[in-house]
């Protein structure tokens, strides 16, 4: 299977000397065609700057990468690729069909094609309704949906979003969740950076986060947000006798849940006799998740205090 956009070992220094920014220290990724993948990191951390590589807008000191085979920066590469940058801005004079023909136009799209892209993309951001009024008049959560839609133009495979979200009040929000993940159901791939981790950990298949240039913890959200061998089993009745039997094994009780520590299926069930014998009834056990916000956060931390 051709792999969307692959990095092997990329390094981005600019400057030189004693002033040197060491942008990205060898970072190695891929995403998968037709997954949602999110970079996440701090400002600084060398996000923007892997996604100028990836686009051909800055050169690789050392390493390669590619775009659905292409390597970055090629005329094939670019071909297929879609960009949204973070703040965009489009002259207020034209309106929102006008934007993306200029953009069609440059991508090199005739007509009728280009009339028909039109069509399709205003349709897929939810903007037809809207798409004779001037941007001058379009709402923050309009801007960035224009701004899906310029990047769907020229119809690419692989689909790149700085913070997509960014500024948008919660319902815009949702809708252009909607849209990426409308977008996923067709078969493109979404390389997403953004802030809002929230949002990242609600649509992405996995994220990469990246820290001081390079990549400090990479895999599915399910996976980062797991945390081992710990669950939390809701009852129906805590009594002090159970949770004096259950031992050193209880880590919190709250209310109707107990979090527990398990290092074995057999520990789980012997935790789950005890309960059935103090007469607890389980309504539920779940393996207990971590936010996405919290592993960020413990890494940087961890991440900062090595780079000191």
């Amino acid at each position: 299977m051709e792999i969307a956009l692959a990095s092997n070992n990329i390094v981005k220094t600019y400057g030189s000397g004693t002033k040197a920014v060491h942008a990205l220290r060898g970072v190695s990724l891929s995403v998968a065609p037709g997954e949602i993948f999110g970079l996440l990191g701090k400002n600084g951390a060398g996000k923007t700057t892997f996604i100028k590589c990836v686009l051909g807008i800055v050169f690789l000191n050392s390493g390669e990468g590619s775009v659905l085979g292409n390597p970055f920066g090629s005329i094939h590469a670019k071909e297929r690729l879609g960009y949204l940058p973070e703040n965009h801005r489009y002259p207020l004079y034209l309106t929102g069909e006008q934007v993306l023909a200029y953009f069609g136009k440059l991508s090199g799209i005739g007509q009728p094609l280009l009339n028909r892209r039109i069509e399709e993309t205003l349709k897929i951001v939810g903007m037809t309704e809207w798409r004779k009024t001037k941007v001058r008049k379009y709402s923050k959560g309009m801007m960035q949906r224009l701004g899906l839609a310029q990047a769907l133009i020229n119809d690419p495979q692989l689909i790149m979003l700085d913070e997509p979200t960014d500024g948008v009040d919660p319902v815009g929000r949702k809708e252009i969740r909607e849209v990426l993940l409308h977008l996923k159901s067709e078969g493109k791939t979404i390389f997403l950076n953004s802030h809002l981790l929230s949002e990242v950990e609600r649509i992405s298949d996995r994220v990469a986060i990246m820290d001081h240039g390079t990549i400090v913890k990479e895999g599915s959200v399910e996976d980062l947000t797991r945390t081992e061998n710990v669950y939390e089993i809701r009852i129906n009745n805590i009594t002090p006798d159970l949770i004096a039997n259950m031992g050193n094994s209880i880590l919190h009780a709250d209310g109707s849940v107990l979090e527990i520590k398990s290092r074995t299926p057999e520990d789980l069930n012997r935790a789950m006799d005890i309960i059935r014998a103090a007469g607890g009834v389980i309504e539920s056990m779940t393996p207990k998740k971590s936010s996405l916000e919290d592993v960020f956060v413990d890494l940087i931390k961890t991440s900062d205090i090595t780079h000191d």
